[in-house]
């Protein structure tokens, strides 16, 4: 099971007689249990679809070009323009809207696509403090989509950025925690499943991954030793031979007193 994270409908916000009671869904305490993450082994985004409760009639059958509301106020700067309670809003009404559709085209497999909903949902307004929340949810899902694409380098960096916005967001961890996975990054998705235990310690799909991973990253650890000395071995080569020496002609040879090496030279 996928998860994208639900939001209110514009619609409705948009009924609502005084801007302050337009809300988003509240994502800072995000908690995910051991029995969401059942199906794939994490919980991502969502697959529910989401539907208007209002349908408007037009019997125009016009497409209507909706222009960003901060861009209607000429007479203003982006900043006086965020000054403005009302204005705030809307933008955030229509970051909402452009989420909601990014849903629905994940839903329907559109990856590319819902990749573009969200990050012009972003783009409304990169800078406003009170569009944190539903930038971070954006940028987990821009991860989920590139997780489905296999690119999970991006997938990696959309959910350090939805993190820097809630670093306390526990399905952007299960995300690049699954990423780094993939990517054999092993010490990383051990730091991030390590970080969902502290955020919720009854998390037993994270600490089984964690006993899962710890194996894979000391065996990585001891083979990228192995390819450095093998290197440096090689270079070593390479200089002593033109003195007619190898690095086999010297021994580390290990003081059992101290546990220091000495090195000697063997013809």
């Amino acid at each position: 099971m996928v998860v994208i994270e639900p939001v209110p409908s514009p619609d409705i916000q948009s009924k609502c007689s005084k801007p302050n009671n337009a809300r988003l869904a509240p994502i800072s305490g995000d908690k995910a249990t051991a029995t969401e993450y059942a199906s794939d082994g994490y919980e991502t985004a969502s697959e529910t679809e989401v539907v208007d409760d209002d349908v408007v009639a037009d019997n125009t059958n016009k497409p209507q070009v909706v222009e960003p509301e901060h861009q209607k106020h000429k007479d203003q700067t982006f900043e006086d323009a965020l000054n403005d309670d009302e204005l705030k809003q809307k933008i955030l009404a229509q970051m909402n809207e452009a989420k909601v559709e990014g849903n629905k085209l994940f839903g329907d497999g559109l990856y590319d696509e819902a990749l573009l909903k969200y990050d012009y949902a972003i783009q409304l307004a990169p800078e406003m403090s009170s569009s944190s929340e539903i930038r971070s949810i954006c940028h987990n899902n821009r991860a989920t989509c590139f997780f489905k694409l296999g690119n999970y380098a991006d997938t990696v960096k959309e959910c350090t950025k939805a993190l820097e916005l809630n670093p306390s967001y526990m399905k952007a961890l299960i995300r690049r925690g699954e990423a780094h996975e993939k990517l054999e990054n092993y010490d990383e998705a051990i730091t991030d499943m390590k970080k969902i235990l502290e955020l919720d310690p009854s998390n037993y799909q994270s600490r089984r991954t964690i006993v899962r991973l710890e194996p894979l990253a000391i065996e990585k650890r001891e083979k990228m030793k192995e390819e450095m000395l093998g290197k440096l071995k090689d270079m070593g080569n390479t200089i002593l031979g033109k003195f007619g020496m190898s690095v086999d002609n010297f021994k580390a040879v290990k003081d059992p007193n101290t546990g220091s090496y000495s090195i000697s030279f063997q013809r």
